[in-house]
């Protein structure tokens, strides 16, 4: 399809703590663009300063839609930030701004450009059930119980991480067909046709990884130890994915007195540079053809 000049959009991806909230504000001003948020965890409320979403400043600056605006209680999927985000460009369309999609999640900008599988809605105990299955394995493990249900799939990922795993597996149990079946019949993505400013924020490893603890050390700071107690009130399931978001677990015992804060905040800064690693591999694995930025480079130097 020929691209429409009159349709741009921007899509800004990086490892967590990357810089990509500072980027986005500044070409949606520049621009009069609106910001859509394209990561899995800031869609959720209550964990507005643990998922490091927009603050009032930002928020202020620029138009942002699909930060927050899902319930901690429910399971939310690509396919339904999909339909949402259909709903939003074509409003923001109307509105003739130009689209800027920031984010962390790899997924969300793979089913943007190149489409989403239309798999029916899985049941929750049957993706709990596959969660207990694969709790422990490693990455090997991961892909050979993989590969028992869907061959191809094992072979195309380049990790077998457990949220790709259970997904595929509990389709598969599910509807009797393989995620890779499903993924066959894909169309076009939802900006087909926009011309496409594609970015992927890549600081350097010793930057990145000084950011991500200063950043969570400002969290403490700044309320994300009263939004763990506000969620943990709510008695939630423990498997949802908000309840999964780096450092709810770790202040979590913190709150409980099963660590010290000096011990909740190492174990979380770690966990989020484990996750950063895996984002960062992931980004340079499939976006190969993207622009990678280094948007510290110039102050680091």
């Amino acid at each position: 399809m020929t691209a429409d000049t009159s349709r741009r959009a921007v899509l800004i991806a990086g490892p967590t703590a990357s810089g990509k909230t500072a980027l986005a504000v500044e070409m949606a001003q520049a621009r009069g663009g609106a910001i859509i948020n394209a990561d899995s965890m800031q869609v959720y409320g209550v964990l507005d300063r643990l998922t490091a979403r927009p603050n009032a400043q930002e928020l202020a600056a620029a138009p942002h839609f699909l930060f927050g605006h899902v319930d901690p209680g429910v399971r939310y999927s690509t396919g339904a930030w999909l339909a949402d985000a259909e709903k939003v460009i074509q409003a923001i369309h109307a509105e003739n701004r130009d689209l800027i999609f920031v984010g962390g999640t790899g997924l969300y900008f793979d089913s943007l450009i190149n489409g989403f599988a239309e798999v029916p809605p899985i049941p929750d105990k049957e993706i709990q059930a596959v969660e207990k299955l694969i709790q422990g394995m490693d990455a090997e493990k991961r892909r050979a119980f993989l590969r028992e249900y869907d061959p191809e799939l094992a072979e195309r990922l380049e990790v077998a991480d457990p949220q790709r795993v259970v997904r595929a597996v509990s389709v598969k149990r599910a509807t009797g067909r393989t995620l890779s079946a499903f993924q066959r019949e894909t169309g076009g993505g939802l900006l087909s046709g926009y011309v496409l400013e594609k970015i992927v924020l890549m600081p350097e490893r010793a930057v990145l990884r000084r950011r991500i603890a200063e950043r969570f050390e400002a969290m403490m700071e700044s309320g994300a130890v009263e939004e763990v107690e506000a969620l943990l009130a709510r008695k939630l399931d423990p498997s949802l994915p908000a309840m999964k978001a780096i450092g709810v677990k770790e202040i979590a015992a913190y709150l409980a007195g099963e660590m010290t804060r000096d011990e909740a905040v190492d174990k979380a800064v770690t966990a989020t540079r484990q996750y950063a690693k895996r984002q960062s591999t992931w980004f340079r694995n499939r976006m190969g053809d993207w622009r990678f930025l280094d948007p510290f480079a110039r102050q680091d130097s």
